[in-house]
């Protein structure tokens, strides 16, 4: 069963003042330890959706077995930029059968929480599998195409919650202890640096 991943990496940063996709955390950026936790899965295709600083970004990510998209309308927020890998999967990839997004300020991710998405679907039965944190649920998250639809037709800057909002009874969760720990700000990419 083909399970692709989408990394979302698109935003500007703006609460930053620079990209953070770019930022280092333990010898790699951002990007790169999102990137590495989906090349050490058995998953494929991997897509990773640009945005601001693309050019920028690519510069330093070059990735043979990874497709790198741009979202043109990456300031229309985080569903744009999923509707554009929902959009290369449907195209160049149509036998995939799941999908799972994550995002590139995640910097505690992860293969095995990714893998673990993909075996918590294979065994409960539930065509969306949550990442679980401070009690709420979130990325990394896997849909399976029975919400492709959904996913391409998204508006908005809430990602993809109101899907997972809608569809409750369809939705189990994985634990991802560290999963709240995303870097908005220079205050959180400081307490990140300041205690690895």
């Amino acid at each position: 069963m083909e399970t692709a991943i989408i990394i979302l990496a698109a935003g500007n940063s703006s609460r930053m003042g620079r990209p953070k996709q770019l930022l280092q955390y333990k010898g790699q950026t951002f990007l790169e330890i999102a990137i590495q936790a989906a090349v050490q899965t058995s998953f494929s295709p991997i897509i990773v959706v640009l945005g601001a600083h693309a050019k920028k970004i690519l510069h330093v990510h070059n990735h043979p077995t990874i497709t790198f998209v741009i979202n043109e309308d990456w300031e229309k927020g985080m569903s744009s930029s999923i509707a554009t890998g929902m959009n290369v999967i449907l195209k160049d990839f149509s036998d995939t059968e799941n999908v799972i997004i994550t995002v590139a300020d995640q910097v505690h991710i992860t293969s095995t929480i990714l893998e673990d998405l993909y075996h918590t679907f294979k065994s409960e039965n539930k065509n969306i599998v949550t990442s679980h944190y401070l009690q709420t649920t979130g990325t990394p998250a896997l849909f399976n195409k029975k919400y492709f639809n959904n996913l391409l037709n998204l508006q908005g800057s809430g990602g993809a919650k109101n899907i997972i909002k809608q569809h409750v009874d369809d939705v189990s969760s994985i634990p991802f202890e560290l999963g709240h720990i995303d870097i908005d700000t220079a205050t959180d990419y400081h307490n990140l640096i300041n205690h690895q």
